[in-house]
């Protein structure tokens, strides 16, 4: 009943102004099954894409790219009617660039590196940066400073309309491995300590690669739970009337599989929601979320 739900929903859109749009590289939006998003452009055989975002109008968009265990962000952006070929924004021969982030008013680009605070020397546990938008172009990178940074790795950054920075850490975990999702809250443009979410959302497992909505009232994550062995699925966390957020839910079979679904991301139209699978991206309706919050 969901899946048809779900494809009569998803049609209704898709045959409409979409079509003639140059938004979202001009490809033709997904319905109810997740695709991969820009095969052979964005999405190809030969690299691992993952980690993505566009702007809020559709006409900008970031994604990570690991080439050999070096991860760098690459960009593509509509100028003139036509889209750019995928450029390398940030990369490094010796530290790591992914995760990227559009901050609410997309003048930074927000994404985790390996790279020390004075930019030399050994790699580091990873932390979140940015770079700022200028008149010359982009900034060199900016640490986010100690209210989100710490000794251990932080991961994946989303924002609220508010300026909320939602994370991931191992820096209270007696595993390296089990991470938890956190939030900073901006008061006065500056980041305050961080705060573990609940048991709603967090377990003594994995919990990694938060997006959260907008208007806050809902977070997708990666989470590892049950067996060991098993690999991250997508799990779903809506906002409840008390301000806790409730018990999440596996987003099942319309998303996950086998494969390792990570990094989720929402468009700001509320239309699309973008993933990464089997080393590519895929999108999908976002309609999806509606039929769990119905659950």
């Amino acid at each position: 009943m969901i899946h048809r739900t779900l494809l009569i929903l998803s049609m209704c859109y898709a045959f409409g102004s979409f079509a003639q749009s140059k938004k979202y590289l001009g490809q033709t939006p997904p319905l109810s099954k997740p695709k991969k998003f820009a095969p052979g452009l964005i999405s190809t055989q030969a690299e691992v894409e993952f980690g993505s975002v566009f702007s809020a109008d559709g006409t900008e968009f970031f994604y990570g790219v690991d080439i050999d265990q070096k991860p760098e962000i690459r960009y593509c952006k509509l100028v003139n009617g036509q889209w750019s070929k995928p450029k390398v924004l940030l990369k490094h021969p010796q530290y790591t660039y992914h995760d990227p982030f559009l901050s609410p008013d997309e003048q930074r680009l927000y994404f985790i590196s390996n790279r020390p605070l004075s930019g030399k020397g050994a790699k580091k546990d990873a932390d979140i940066w940015y770079i700022q938008r200028t008149t010359q172009g982009w900034s060199k990178p900016i640490n986010a400073g100690r209210n989100i940074n710490t000794d251990k790795n932080e991961y994946y950054i989303s924002f609220t309309q508010k300026g909320s920075m939602y994370f991931s850490s191992n820096h209270a975990a007696k595993r390296s491995y089990n991470y938890d999702v956190y939030v900073s809250r901006l008061k006065k443009g500056k980041f305050q300590p961080s705060v573990r979410l609940g048991p709603g959302v967090n377990t003594r497992r994995y919990e990694a690669d938060v997006f959260v909505a907008y208007d806050e009232s809902y977070l997708i994550f990666c989470s590892i739970r049950g067996d060991a062995s098993r690999r991250g699925d997508l799990y779903i966390s809506f906002k409840q009337k008390d301000g806790s957020w409730g018990k999440a839910k596996d987003m099942g079979s319309l998303i996950n599989t086998v494969s390792h679904e990570l990094c989720p991301f929402v468009t700001k139209d509320g239309k699309y929601f973008f993933f990464t699978r089997n080393n590519d991206i895929y999108w999908v309706s976002a309609d999806i979320i509606d039929l769990y919050r119905k659950q």
